[in-house]
């Protein structure tokens, strides 16, 4: 049996989530659905390779490292269910007769693989919040303070909060499944579910943490958090950069350091985003240095940085900064239940379902972040000076 390219395999998902990212922010609803289509196929013929590999294996090992995981007897019982549910002929009538609602260990895991295989979404504040709708957060930074003895404790606790409504944005990720998906097993059917679920949500918070307008979505890193206009915030003034030289950095970290309120704060690491073509065309030259005895190191920097590779990035520009100062909050609707959709027909031949998942996101503060052009960036040449002994 001819093994799977695995290389043309990830390169043809990376095009995939590609476009799939360009369609969200350009609001185009019919490239979106050709590329959500490409990607359910994809993963079909993805998870039909291994179980063709596998032939019918039940080691437990084998199957862990492919994905597929030991189910509890909670989530066991639901894929039953929604299995049988589905094969109905009438199936909006049918999963009204079971228990349709996602186990919480199910968008846990998805959350889980979300972190694992997306560096951006592992670097951000991210919190899986179930069903809560609003999050606090402190704008000053802090609830205590140094005074007398005897200093009312109202005094001390007047910190700032912002409350915010997670469900001011809703994030709907569809479920086409294939007939043949029902016939593999709970333990598949979980599989498909996740990987369909975390690839579809992560290319569309991924869009929203990056490039959100704040309408119906996050609030950007690339965006003002005032002078919204009709709910839509205002992109960042860009800030050039052409070098990556230690004084080009040190005037772009000596932004991040000033914090809310006029305090000051501590950097000790930066992250910076930037798209996939441009990483290989721009910052890899331009952060690759090779040393005396002609071997490379890449991804030198003059700080602590973290690149990641994000195809939500604009082409040409970058986003510089703290991510843990960008709080991404993103849960379920209560119950998280799954519904079947028929306005969704754009996959032809499969059973289209839906979950709704609300969230919201912004930075804590206007410097967090720092928008930049990189469309001149040039390649870093180590420079050699010859000195004469007198």
């Amino acid at each position: 049996m001819p093994m799977r390219n695995l290389d043309a395999q990830q390169s043809r998902r990376n095009d995939i989530l590609q476009r799939l990212a360009d369609a969200v922010r350009n609001d185009n609803a019919d490239a979106f659905a050709k590329a959500f289509d490409d990607l359910a196929g994809d993963i079909e013929e993805n998870i039909r390779g291994e179980i063709r590999e596998l032939q019918a294996s039940h080691d437990a090992e084998i199957l862990t490292a492919r994905g597929v995981r030991a189910l509890t007897s909670q989530e066991r019982t639901f894929y039953s269910g929604l299995m049988e549910a589905m094969r109905s002929d009438a199936p909006q009538q049918a999963l009204t007769g079971v228990n349709t609602v996602l186990p919480e260990t199910v968008i846990d895991a998805v959350f889980e693989d979300l972190r694992e295989n997306h560096p951006l979404l592992s670097l951000v504040n991210f919190q899986s919040t179930g069903a809560l709708i609003k999050m606090l957060t402190s704008k000053s930074g802090g609830v205590a303070a140094w005074g007398p003895l005897g200093k009312k404790i109202t005094d001390e606790l007047s910190a700032e909060f912002t409350e915010t409504n997670l469900t001011l944005a809703q994030l709907t990720a569809f479920i086409p499944v294939p007939k043949y998906v029902l016939d593999l097993g709970p333990e598949w059917m979980d599989r498909y579910v996740r990987e369909l679920l975390g690839e579809a949500t992560a290319t569309q918070l991924e869009v929203g943490i990056i490039d959100g307008t704040g309408k119906d979505m996050p609030i950007g890193m690339n965006r003002k958090l005032t002078g919204a206009l009709d709910g839509v915030y205002t992109a960042k003034d860009t800030v050039t950069v052409t070098d990556l030289s230690p004084t080009t950095y040190g005037t772009l970290l000596s932004t991040l350091t000033k914090g809310p309120n006029g305090k000051s704060r501590a950097v000790t690491g930066v992250m910076l985003a930037v798209n996939p073509k441009d990483y290989f065309t721009k910052v890899f030259p331009g952060s690759t240095v090779r040393s005396a005895d002609g071997r490379y190191a890449t991804d030198v920097f003059p700080f602590q940085t973290t690149v990641v590779q994000s195809a939500a990035v604009p082409e040409n520009k970058a986003i510089f900064g703290l991510p843990k100062k960008y709080l991404m909050g993103l849960g379920t609707q209560k119950g998280g239940k799954i519904e079947y959709s028929d306005h969704y027909q754009f996959l032809e031949g499969n059973r289209v379902y839906a979950v709704h998942l609300y969230g919201y996101g912004r930075a804590m503060d206007e410097n967090a972040f720092i928008y930049l052009d990189i469309s001149g960036l040039k390649p870093t040449n180590l420079k050699v000076e010859v000195v004469e002994n007198p």
